[in-house]
């Protein structure tokens, strides 16, 4: 057996499949070049053509019966003589509109002589004289006895070629959005309005069944990237056996499978039975292989995997991709008794759902971690609140409530030869163990694992014989040994699986390799050797108190104490909004309403494209205060790197990026003298800088007010509140612009304030000052402003506005030119 399959199956089922009395040999499965596979489906024809000069590369053997052209006329000819230049024009274009989108644009051509519009997934047109359609038109081709025949065409690009995917429209008619579109947006709200992830996905399989007709549709989740999977959810037919809470073992899916899920939305199989079309040249001249077909629709499929589907009497299916910060999360699998086949409308609108719930799934996780991190936040207060009165050899002594902090069954502070040990006894081989992990683990972060034996490739019995726990959380002090770690025992969990997960391959009648699956033959089977698992909110409070641990054994408790409530009040304002108002599915949302303007925008009325097109510009601008959200609170955890550094080189770094707007408004930049040495982190001060030159233009003096400034300069000036008679050098940026009012001093320097409308001045999100605070008290200074302000010489700024000073120290030494 290959090193791939032992490193994929666990131990269990490596011995068991390699105890198979048969000369099938898994590793072929794990092996096996499916994207290479060298054809396609037979209910469409694929040509291949380069872009530069439309020469023909590759085609399948069927384009005679499908096209009415034979393969080997097609090969080295130019494509136009099959599609026609306009409708090759048209190909061309949706490319180029498609271009950094992720997947096939469906894409098709009108009869020569109608008009063309350039599409990419999910955009719509209408046929010159008929209904709009959802991303497809009709492209034609011409026989010789003059019978015209209309085709859906896919296309998608393949290092140098252009891959068109002909099928034959359905004898229906084309596709009629105004029938289909209520059955979407009630399936878009049924998601929108889920609890959790389990009524995500019932809501989400009975909608897809409903669209398809697959007579079973389920949702199936795996167990991390390369484990089993489970049945989450299930719609089907009356007469089939149920497969909800079923498991599937890993080998269900092999490793390059799961890859290309991960990078295609959709599957889709006709017919089990179909005989695979092949293709013209077998394989490519230049590359000595057959064409990549990851991106097809048409793309034959594995044998293994068609035996498989046979054995569990499916004749058809469609496999749509569930992506979690784009890993595979888990699949909606549509099964049906008898052949079937969707048109690319069909498809697409399950691609949609496919992506519109990965998003909502993504959002009420976040929630969801959101509202758990908010309960283990308030433990961790009061747990910091008692260290923090102790003394710090108190921390020699077990913790009262650190094991209970993360639901651990026992946690141990290792520091030096003294070990603090709060929650049951530690188990035998737990310090050797944390020794071995921590010679190889970076200081500060979080290690975890909620199946340690696994990963010792320990039998559950064996590791507890020798004091392994299942379950280890641990983060390093430093490389001497000291270390901060939680454990915990092992968790039987119950679970029935639709086949024996340590018999992988099985001999069966005729033949097969594969079990057949069904409640009637649920394999009953125990988990063992893991424990619960550690959730990412108990991996983010693991380490917030790692941090302030760390303060308070080198004696700097009341520092970090304070810098980690300012740290917990941004993150926890950032995850509130994000969970609950931001990270709602906004791009779901954005294209749903970007594809009914486009695919119905021929028959909604004024007053509704008017509604979709707002719902688009204020999903926009919610992903926007969610970027600048997410940036200010990411201001408070990076460190800085602080050097000795030119305020003039900072201040031309600067002009780089805010100069043209500078320019823009007409707004001159003056260095009355030059500008001093002081030690900052370079990036975060050209920040600084840019965010006031930039306000600097947007807030300038209305037109024939007098010449517009912008002063740069460092001044020994009176800290405000700070000691009597005590004198800082500061750095001032100072214009002559609009100036800002007195009892709004404060206000902008707080999120999302403005002194304008959002349309006013330039726009802006109100985060930029802000910003600019956080920066210099993170340096460990102050910032005032000063409204009116005054001019370098101490006068008023001649012409111009009231202005405005920001005024701001860095917290280091300062040295003269």
């Amino acid at each position: 057996m290959s090193d791939e399959v032992r490193g994929w199956l666990s131990p269990k089922a490596v011995a068991a499949e390699a105890g198979v009395s048969q000369e099938f040999d898994l590793s072929q499965c794990v092996r096996e070049p499916i994207h290479l596979l060298g054809g396609v489906q037979s209910y469409g024809a694929l040509v291949a053509a380069r872009p530069h000069d439309a020469v023909v590369d590759t085609v399948s053997r069927n384009t005679d019966e499908l096209l009415g052209r034979a393969a080997a006329e097609l090969v080295g000819r130019p494509v136009t003589e099959l599609i026609g230049e306009e409708q090759w024009v048209l190909v061309l274009e949706s490319m180029e509109a498609a271009a950094g989108l992720e997947g096939p644009a469906v894409v098709s051509a009108p009869a020569p002589g109608g008009s063309a519009a350039a599409l990419s997934p999910g955009v719509s047109a209408a046929s010159p004289g008929g209904p709009a359609v959802s991303g497809v038109l009709a492209l034609t081709l011409e026989s010789d006895d003059g019978r015209v025949r209309p085709f859906d065409v896919t296309v998608h690009r393949v290092a140098e070629l252009l891959v068109l995917e002909f099928e034959p429209r359905a004898a229906d008619g084309p596709f009629v959005f105004q029938n289909f579109y209520p059955r979407v947006r009630r399936a878009l709200h049924r998601l929108q309005g889920a609890a959790d992830v389990t009524e995500c996905c019932a809501a989400a399989v009975r909608e897809v069944q409903a669209l398809t007709g697959y007579d079973r549709v389920v949702a199936y989740r795996f167990d991390g990237a390369d484990g089993p999977g489970q049945v989450i959810a299930e719609a089907r037919n009356e007469g089939r056996e149920p497969w909800l809470g079923l498991w599937f073992p890993a080998s269900d899916i092999p490793p390059q499978a799961r890859r290309l899920y991960a990078r295609n939305w959709i599957r889709v199989i006709g017919d089990v039975d179909d005989a695979t079309v092949g293709l013209l040249p077998e394989l490519r001249e230049g590359t000595g292989e057959p064409l990549d077909l990851s991106g097809s629709i048409l793309r034959t499929v594995s044998g293994y995997h068609l035996e498989y589907l046979r054995n569990i009497g499916v004749a058809s299916s469609m496999s749509v991709s569930l992506l979690h910060d784009g890993e595979l999360w888990g699949l909606i699998a549509c099964h049906g008794d008898e052949p079937k086949r969707l048109t690319p409308e069909v498809r697409a609108a399950c691609e949609f759902f496919g992506i519109a719930l990965s998003l909502q799934l993504a959002a009420v996780a976040e929630r969801e971690q959101a509202d758990e991190l908010s309960g283990y936040r308030r433990a961790l207060a009061t747990l910091l609140a008692r260290l923090s009165a102790q003394a710090p050899d108190a921390l020699a002594e077990p913790v009262p409530g650190l094991a209970e902090l993360l639901h651990a069954d026992g946690a141990v502070l290792l520091r030096g030869a003294e070990t603090s040990a709060p929650g049951d006894p530690l188990p035998a081989g737990l310090r050797g163990l944390l020794e071995r992990l921590a010679d190889s683990a970076p200081v500060g972060e979080v290690w975890s694992s909620d199946r340690v034996p696994e990963l010792l490739g320990l039998e559950p019995a064996d590791a507890r014989a020798q004091g392994v726990p299942a379950g280890l959380l641990f983060l390093p002090f430093n490389r001497d040994g000291d270390l901060l770690a939680w454990w915990r025992h092992e968790l039987p969990a119950p679970r029935e699986w639709a086949a024996d997960p340590a018999r992988p391959v099985r001999t069966g009648p005729g033949g097969e390799r594969l079990t057949p699956r069904g409640s009637s033959a649920v394999h009953r089977a125990t988990v063992r050797g893991r424990s619960a698992p550690w959730t990412p909110a108990q991996r983010v409070v693991a380490g917030e108190l790692w941090r302030e641990m760390s303060g308070l054994l080198s004696g700097r408790l009341a520092a970090r104490n304070a810098e980690l409530a300012r740290t917990n009040e941004d993150l926890d304002s950032f995850a509130h909004a994000a969970a609950h108002d931001l990270k709602e599915p906004l791009r779901g949302i954005s294209n749903a309403a970007a594809f009914i303007v486009e695919d119905a925008g021929a028959v909604l009325d004024a007053t509704s494209l008017r509604r979709l097109t707002t719902v688009r510009r204020l999903a926009e601008r919610m992903d926007g205060l969610l970027d600048s959200l997410l940036h200010f609170s990411l201001l408070g955890q990076v460190g800085l790197e602080q050097e000795l550094l030119s305020l003039d080189e900072v201040v031309d770094d600067a002009l780089l990026v805010a100069g043209d707007r500078l320019a823009e408004q007409g707004v001159t930049l003056v260095r009355p003298a030059p500008l001093p040495r002081l030690r900052a982190d370079r990036a975060r001060l050209r920040e600084v800088l840019e965010n006031l030159f930039v306000n600097a233009a947007k807030y300038a003096a209305d037109e024939g007010e007098g010449e517009r400034r912008v002063w740069v300069e460092a001044a020994s000036v009176a800290e405000p509140g700070g000691a009597a008679g005590r004198e800082v050098t500061a750095v001032v940026v100072r214009d002559n612009g609009i100036g800002i009012p007195p009892e709004q001093h404060e206000d902008v320097l707080q999120l999302f304030r403005r002194l304008h409308r959002r349309e006013e001045r330039g726009g802006g999100s109100g985060v930029g000052l802000a910003v600019v605070k956080r920066i210099v008290e993170r340096h460990g200074g102050r910032l005032w402003l000063e409204s009116p302000a005054t001019a370098p010489d101490g006068s008023r700024p001649q012409g111009g506005g009231p202005g405005t000073a920001v005024w701001f120290t860095l917290g280091g030494a300062v040295e003269e030119r």
